[in-house]
């Protein structure tokens, strides 16, 4: 199923987020997982690699990696976007089967107990690190990147590369009310 997953220079992973994507949070706790759409989300260091993500009080998923202290942050595709959409807007807390209703599907990767979504671009595994007053204040939590792993039938050699790839693959861009645009074409400065 995974055939393509590539695992990614922990010193290059930031590429993996520089581009601004709309992501999808996911987390496990006492066998419970869950996936939600998070489109504040960005690279905060290189060594080791951090990132940011904002995740709201009344979130499931912010329950599950408060407890577990470990996410993980995907990158989804355009052909995602219904799934991006559906576990963004409904709750765990109100649907059991959301992520079935939604059509998710999760994977394991050795060495971590973290749910993976399939069919993304890219998965950053993430260790939080505790910050209770940005946390409880702002929602932003802070997570070391410890594993990072991309589809190699768009990233490669430490690159994107969307313009040679089906755009399907395109990673998604939120801006409002169920309006996203897909990343676009390359441009080279001179």
């Amino acid at each position: 199923m995974q055939s393509h997953l590539t695992a990614v220079d922990l010193a290059k992973a930031y590429r993996l987020l520089n581009h601004g994507p709309t992501v999808l949070v996911s987390a496990r706790h006492a066998g419970v997982d869950n996936v939600m759409a998070a489109a504040w989300a960005c690279v905060l260091d290189f060594a080791p690699p951090k990132l940011t993500v904002v995740l709201d009080k009344a979130t499931r998923t912010r329950e599950l990696i408060e407890h577990s202290g470990r996410f993980v942050i995907q990158v989804p595709t355009a052909a995602q976007l219904q799934l991006t959409e559906q576990v963004g807007n409904h709750s765990l807390k109100d649907e059991p089967d959301k992520l079935a209703k939604a059509g998710v599907q999760l994977f394991e990767q050795d060495g971590h107990d973290l749910p993976f979504v399939a069919g993304c671009s890219a998965w950053l595994a993430c260790e939080l690190i505790p910050e209770p007053h940005n946390q409880s204040t702002y929602d932003l939590f802070i997570g070391e990147v410890i594993g990072a792993w991309a589809d190699a039938r768009v990233f490669q050699h430490g690159r994107w590369h969307f313009e040679d790839a089906d755009p399907a693959w395109r990673s998604l861009h939120h801006v409002a009310g169920g309006h996203f645009y897909a990343i676009g074409e390359a441009l080279k400065a001179e």
